[in-house]
């Protein structure tokens, strides 16, 4: 709408940088995270992996919305993505094939796409620390197994 419109362009006002669209952005730091990841050893490298993966998730949406292969789409543009200097391919959400972000013209905010990853992040450690809390709070009052749930029956104890 035209709303929308309108806070697009005061953002590049702002911020007058843009990063390639159709997932190639997303692609592109899922391949620079999956290489650091390989680098660093033992479980230090499970954080990077697992960005790494999520971050596939809007390349392989916009695919799925295209109607291609997911499968084999996704896997050609990360076989594109680890050639070397194909970041700015994407997927093109009309005819849902690989395109070269530069040339179809589909670039993204870099104000937007940063608040999302920050905010994406700060949500995620935010559910981490609630767990640290929670699982805190069990082993500092010792009920761990006790007092939760219902009585045993007669016949689960019956063995």
């Amino acid at each position: 709408n035209l709303q929308d419109a309108m806070h697009v362009a005061r953002n590049i006002m702002m911020d007058p940088r843009l990063v390639p669209g159709g997932g190639a952005s997303e692609m592109a730091l899922s391949h620079a995270l999956e290489e650091k990841g390989n680098t660093v050893e033992g479980v230090m490298q499970w954080p990077y992996k697992a960005v790494a993966k999520a971050l596939e998730v809007i390349p392989r949406t916009l695919i799925q919305n295209c109607g291609a292969n997911s499968i084999r789409t996704l896997t050609a543009l990360r076989a594109k993505h680890a050639e070397g200097g194909n970041s700015s391919w994407g997927i093109n959400g009309e005819t849902g094939v690989l395109a070269d972000m530069k040339d179809v013209g589909i670039w993204d905010c870099y104000a937007v796409k940063a608040q999302t990853y920050k905010t994406a992040f700060e949500t995620a450690m935010l559910l981490l620390r609630i767990d640290d809390i929670v699982s805190g709070t069990k082993k500092s009052t010792g009920d761990e197994g006790t007092n939760s749930g219902a009585a045993p029956t007669a016949a689960s104890t019956a063995d």
